[in-house]
């Protein structure tokens, strides 16, 4: 069973960070992955830097673009990973835009992914239909879950079918705006929560977008299996480095 499965049928709320490969400094990726895990983290969105990343607020696209800067590619990503598996247990996603992966050829990648121990995928810029039509038995040969992401847009009926498609979480994005903190979730999004709730989907949601502190956390997890942080974390790295992790994790979790 995938591993992304695994951690979405334990009986609690997961944590899932995001954070940018190759930022602040090109080597950073494992000790940062390792660093996640040993405190308590549960899932790891491994963000690869992309040149014009449309749903990335100022925190990632910075980021990105230094990590770029420093000589980040999925080649380099790959090889930092290879041994990953050796130290590292819990799920693995790498987040990124579909140029680079249709440059390294999409069953390459798949490949790549496989053969370094990553569990899934989430492309914002792959078109659902696209997926299903033309890449879905890729993934599936190499054991990939792919996730899709939805908005308080998405229409019900466009969410049941992403719903029939997907076999491990849906990315629920919390607002119609690109990535970065904020303070708290407002009634609109209490509301689109709700609705989604109510649906009774398949896939267990996790939320993203928009959560940085352990009240918005808490928040967003009554709604759904988990919350994503990227942003605060991606700030938090930036201005303490990456020895600080451990302090970063306990202000969410207590």
């Amino acid at each position: 069973m995938n591993r992304i499965n695994q951690k979405l049928k334990e009986d609690k709320k997961l944590l899932s960070i995001y954070f940018t490969a190759g930022y602040p400094n090109i080597n950073d990726t494992a000790s940062i992955i390792q660093n996640l895990e040993k405190n308590g983290v549960d899932m790891i969105e491994i963000g690869l830097p992309f040149s014009d990343p449309l749903a990335d607020g100022p925190t990632i696209q910075d980021s990105s673009t230094k990590a770029l800067k420093n000589g980040m590619t999925s080649e380099v990503l790959f090889i930092q990973l290879k041994d990953i598996r050796k130290t590292v247990n819990i799920p693995l996603i790498i987040m990124g835009y579909f140029n680079p992966m249709l440059q390294y050829g999409v069953e390459a990648f798949c490949k790549k992914c496989k053969e370094t121990g990553i569990d899934g995928l989430i492309i914002p810029d792959l078109p659902v239909d696209v997926y299903h039509e033309e890449y879905q038995a890729i993934f599936e040969k190499y054991g990939l879950i792919n996730v899709f992401l939805i908005t308080p847009q998405t229409s019900d009926e466009r969410i049941r079918y992403i719903d029939s498609i997907s076999n491990g979480f849906i990315y629920m994005v919390s607002s119609a705006s690109t990535t970065g903190a904020q303070s708290g979730f407002g009634d609109e999004q209490t509301r689109y929560f709700e609705r989604i709730g109510k649906m009774n989907l398949n896939n267990p949601q996790i939320i993203g977008f928009g959560i940085s502190n352990n009240e918005t956390f808490t928040q967003a997890t009554q709604y759904a299996k988990g919350a994503i942080i990227g942003s605060a974390f991606v700030k938090h790295v930036t201005n303490k480095g990456v020895d600080s992790i451990d302090e970063f994790v306990n202000s969410i979790l207590n």
